[in-house]
């Protein structure tokens, strides 16, 4: 069986964002960069199911720059064994409707019986990716996992809701999106950093596979959150209530 991962080039989650002088986007210059981590998980547990015998080859595949080969690069040395680069100028920014078309025309070459990849990317939070795949090929879906096992034609999910765990049957080929709680990754070892130098890595454009990813959607202004003004202390409770009475809250 084979395994489709895509993956995502984000902002290190560890970074704080800066906004551009000029309010049209994010400052990433000079930043660090990294693997969006609900992708990470999706890339863990394709190798988790490869490593029990269900899968045979994991395909990672990527939209952005060319620096994005550094993480599908990382995806290598964690386990999978090939990748896809769909190339965009650095900067260009691509909607999640377009990833999908992409994905659905990667998906249609490589033939997986399961696509995984993450619920949202920590940048936009679109959390629209993985639906839009779903709706384009027709296959089964199965969002927000929390556990995925496979056996036969049929992936069974436990995937998070507001009211706690809920119990899926997708037949295969399907699409599965990862949550959170669903692996810890693992961190590569320095052998497999250097093995995944040789690994297959194919590079593509948006028009080999006739999508076209102009946006559709207009940045008006980005604007950094307003700044909390600083608390008071109080001297007795009895201040609070009245402070509080005075803020209509009590």
């Amino acid at each position: 069986m084979k395994i489709l991962v895509p993956v995502k080039r984000v902002l290190d989650y560890n970074v704080k964002p800066r906004v551009k002088s000029d309010g049209t986007g994010v400052d990433l210059a000079n930043v660090k960069m990294s693997m969006n981590p609900f992708d990470e998980i999706a890339v863990e547990e394709a190798i988790r199911l490869k490593e029990k015998g269900v899968a045979t080859e994991i395909v990672v595949a990527s939209i952005g720059p060319a620096k994005a080969q550094e993480t599908l690069r990382t995806a290598l040395a964690m386990g999978a064994d090939r990748a896809i680069l769909v190339q965009v100028d650095d900067g260009v920014e691509v909607e999640p409707l377009a990833v999908a078309k992409l994905l659905k025309a990667i998906a249609d070459e490589e033939a997986p019986q399961l696509v995984i990849l993450g619920k949202q990317a920590i940048d936009d939070d679109s959390n629209q990716t993985g639906q839009m795949l779903g709706a384009l090929t027709g296959w089964g879906q199965a969002t927000f996992a929390n556990e995925v096992s496979v056996d036969g034609g049929k992936a069974t999910v436990k995937r998070e809701i507001d009211g706690g765990l809920q119990t899926v049957n997708v037949s295969l080929p399907a699409i599965i999106t990862t949550d959170l709680r669903l692996n810890e990754p693992r961190y590569p070892s320095l052998p497999n950093i250097m093995k995944a130098k040789s690994k297959p890595l194919a590079t593509k454009s948006p028009a080999d596979f006739g999508v076209d990813v102009a946006p559709r959607l207009k940045t008006l202004k980005v604007t950094e959150p307003a700044q909390r003004s600083a608390g008071i202390k109080v001297p007795d409770v009895d201040t609070l209530v009245e402070k509080l009475k005075a803020m209509g809250v009590a």
